[in-house]
């Protein structure tokens, strides 16, 4: 292994604190009663005995000198304070070395230190802890990238340079990223926050959260290319699960009223700024219910969010846009979308005129796709685009849902939404088939187009059908993305900005 020359200083030192007896990776707790954050905004000069006994932990980020003293900076979860650090007081007796040796010389930055002392306030006024004890509690062996700044001298203005702002070794390297970026966590702090909201808004509804299979036999519940693995014992092909809607319907029939999952999806599709192939998604199903309902269930369910996580303000900010999460949301036809962004009534075309009308409109296709397909083709290269408010984009053709119902009063068409916001799908939702006759007849499509090649064509899921035939109630289901929704609601534009770690090609 190649080490670079501050990897080898580093190494040293490790080794000069073992032979003084140090060890850089001690084994007992270090009991912290504080937090950086806590202090800096609780600390009242009138009352500092309220911090006269603090104990802290984290990285050393910064040191500077002073003769005898010491001025440094701790991070810890919650930011940053400022560490005084005077001889005097921890370099008595056996403890001399730890102050001229160990924190002079032998302490990096980003090395993870607990402290204990009381809290004042400098002459320049800045909230500090005056350290009366200091223990190492894990040596760091690389060194953190720093960021600095300097003055353009044509400008005045401060500009960062040398900062961890590649995108890939951001997202490679996540435990850097959140260490010299830490602004970074709001937003998977936010994220907790929309999936608490979430959570809340359901269970006071009534509705059981549950858990069904990640490996399942059949694939289904999307369309979409699964990830195949092989299961030892039974000797037997699995997919990871592509949706989780098969099994949460299941439940319904068994006689729950309202069921829900938030848990993770694998589609072996391709990535961009919108796509992960592992994702984390909600649905939810609710019996004796239609899709006009759940279209009014949305609007109160995404409105609860926004506020939770904005002081009660539905209104999120995203790009040059301001969302208002508050329903009514617009509510568009598929068919009358594409009219109203193409000029095109599509609603009598065949396979053939489909075809045709998406080499006018220059959208690249293949064979493997049908009428369905194609139609969801014209409609993602003309329309999405163009939905950056809250739209419903409703009653969907036939061919394009072979799970949801017929629609009650046109024909061709089934009782569908999906929720549009800044010009991409977060939610999809059904008026639910419960037909086992119709749904068998759906699935016999799916299987004809995954004989043309569509390698994301449903199978047939004979136990499904089964349960249907005992009998599923009337029932309306929804899946919203999380990652997706998060990625709007904190105003990110890639869905790595809040994934921890997303996936990634191998690293050379």
């Amino acid at each position: 292994m190649h080490l670079s020359e501050q990897e080898i200083v580093r190494r040293e030192h490790l080794e000069e604190l073992r032979s003084m007896g140090i060890d850089p990776y001690p084994a007992e707790a270090f009991v912290v009663n504080a937090l950086a954050s806590d202090i800096k905004a609780q600390f009242n000069d009138d009352a500092p005995e309220q911090f006269e006994a603090v104990a802290l932990a984290g990285r050393m980020m910064v040191v500077r000198e002073k003769g005898k003293v010491t001025f440094a900076e701790l991070q810890d979860s919650s930011g940053r304070i400022q560490l005084y650090i005077s001889r005097s007081d921890i370099a008595d007796g056996e403890n001399f070395e730890m102050y001229d040796v160990v924190l002079k010389r032998l302490l990096d930055f980003g090395d993870y230190i607990g402290v204990k002392g009381f809290v004042f306030r400098t002459r320049m006024g800045e909230i500090t802890v005056h350290v009366k004890e200091l223990k190492l509690l894990s040596k760091s062996l690389r060194p953190l990238p720093m960021v600095k700044t300097r003055v353009n001298e044509t400008t005045g203005e401060t500009e960062v340079y040398d900062a961890f702002t590649d995108p890939e070794q951001r997202h490679r390297m996540r435990y850097v990223d959140l260490t010299v970026n830490p602004q970074i966590k709001e937003a998977f702090i936010t994220r907790s926050r929309i999936i608490t909201a979430m959570r809340s808004f359901f269970d006071a509804k009534g509705w059981l959260e549950v858990e069904t299979p990640i490996l399942q036999p059949i694939h289904g519940g999307a369309a979409a290319r699964p990830f195949e693995t092989h299961h030892n014992t039974l000797d037997m092909k699995l997919y990871m699960r592509i949706a989780n809607e098969l099994y949460l319907k299941r439940l319904i029939a068994g006689g729950f009223d309202g069921v829900y999952e938030i848990g993770k999806m694998f589609r072996n599709e391709g990535m961009d700024r919108t796509h992960n192939p592992e994702f984390t998604s909600m649905e939810i199903y609710v019996a004796y219910k239609d899709y006009y309902w759940m279209m009014e269930m949305v609007e109160q369910c995404l409105e609860y969010i926004a506020r939770a996580i904005n002081q009660n303000n539905p209104l999120l900010k995203f790009g040059e846009h301001e969302i208002n999460y508050a329903g009514p949301y617009r509510r568009l036809s598929m068919y009358d979308s594409i009219k109203e962004y193409t000029g095109v009534d599509i609603s009598e075309m065949d396979e053939a005129q489909l075809r045709d009308l998406c080499k006018q409109l220059h959208i690249d296709i293949d064979n493997s796709m049908g009428r369905g397909k194609l139609i969801d083709e014209i409609f993602g290269a003309k329309v999405e685009k163009n939905l950056i408010q809250p739209t419903y984009i409703i009653d969907y053709p036939i061919e394009m849902s072979p799970l949801a119902k017929k629609h009650r009063s046109k024909a061709g068409l089934v009782e569908r939404f999906e929720l549009f916001v800044s010009g991409k799908e977060i939610a999809n939702a059904y008026s639910e088939l419960n037909d086992p006759i119709d749904q068998r007849e759906r699935f016999e499509d799916q299987l004809q187009l995954a004989a043309r090649g569509d390698h994301e064509a449903m199978a047939m899921d004979e136990d499904f059908l089964r349960s249907l035939e005992y009998g599923m109630p009337p029932t309306s289901g929804l899946g919203i993305g999380i990652d997706r929704l998060t990625m709007f609601m904190t105003n990110n534009h890639t869905i790595q900005e809040v994934l921890f770690f997303p996936q990634m090609r191998p690293e050379h």
